[in-house]
């Protein structure tokens, strides 16, 4: 592992810039619909092997977050763009068009609408799911209050997953003040309590000063809140931008694997862990191994 802030990375976190068929034909038809993915708003390292496989995660509810959580590059403002009503149907025609059989749906944080944009968020999911029948949809959502779960349940997703990010010590330092530990804790325990037999996930990243008993820590919070898939990644600095934290270290991949082991042991039906993993990374495949786990 490497220690404190570094300009070059390490071996095992260079890729490739984004190529491939599959990759322009999918950016050609976000740009004619008007959509967004998490995948370049985010600047992931796996858009290469995402939509070089014809995969993508879509993000809804516009392209500007009301919050400034500090280990993420999207851009974020005091109110959001008004929600565009075609963006469900635009969505259901555009995964037609992909002839995906998963699909995961994401969105910034509108703290500025009154129902957080839980409305809108359900309607992406039923209108994908009315126009794909079979399409499997996992959802990453904000901490929406009780009312906008009910909404987003009801709308039928497979996968409901909200991501804790980092450890409790570290979490005022990472996350926006509007988010918090505790309360995305109870969010993830609601919507288990709600649809126990649903499947829920969280992530968490590492890298940014934690300690591994911390981190042993958060995974048996989200055991407890009943938590059934966890992803393990490298927070990756966005930008040299004062708000972006730095990186304090590169966690060598072998560490990742005794992290996953330690995660498999507290009892969780399936771990992702590795530097490139993010919680959308390979959803389907990790999706369909975990629930034959559980057959």
């Amino acid at each position: 592992m490497q220690r404190g802030v570094s300009s070059s990375l390490p071996s095992w976190l260079r890729v490739r810039p984004p190529s491939g068929k599959n990759y322009h034909r999918i950016r050609e038809l976000l740009g004619r619909y008007g959509l967004h993915t998490v995948c370049e708003e985010a600047r992931c390292p796996n858009v290469a092997e995402c939509w070089g496989g014809g995969t993508a995660t879509f993000m809804v509810l516009g392209d500007l977050c009301t919050r400034g959580c500090h280990f993420c590059s999207v851009q974020t403002r005091r109110r959001g763009r008004p929600l565009d009503q075609d963006e469900p149907a635009h969505l259901a025609q555009v995964l037609g068009k992909l002839a995906l059989s998963y699909v995961v749906l994401t969105s910034v944080c509108r703290d500025d609408l009154p129902d957080q944009g839980a409305g809108h968020f359900a309607e992406c999911i039923r209108q994908v799911k009315r126009a794909n029948p079979g399409i499997l949809v996992e959802v990453l959502i904000s901490d929406f209050e009780e009312e906008g779960l009910d909404r987003v349940l009801g709308a039928g997703p497979d996968v409901v997953a909200h991501n804790l990010e980092t450890v409790e010590r570290l979490t005022p330092a990472v996350r926006d003040p509007r988010a918090g530990y505790v309360k995305s804790l109870q969010v993830l325990r609601k919507l288990k309590q709600k649809k126990p037999a649903g499947y829920t996930k969280s992530s968490l990243m590492v890298g940014l000063g934690e300690k591994e008993e911390e981190l042993v820590e958060g995974m048996r919070d989200l055991k407890g809140a009943g938590v059934d898939i966890l992803t393990l990644g490298q927070y990756l600095r966005p930008s040299g931008k004062v708000r972006h934290l730095p990186v304090t270290e590169f966690v060598a991949p072998e560490r990742f694997v005794r992290l996953r082991e330690i995660a498999l042991s507290l009892g969780f039906l399936y771990v992702a862990s590795g530097p490139f993993v993010r919680s959308s990374y390979r959803a389907g495949e990790f999706f369909m191994e975990a629930t034959s786990l559980a057959a």
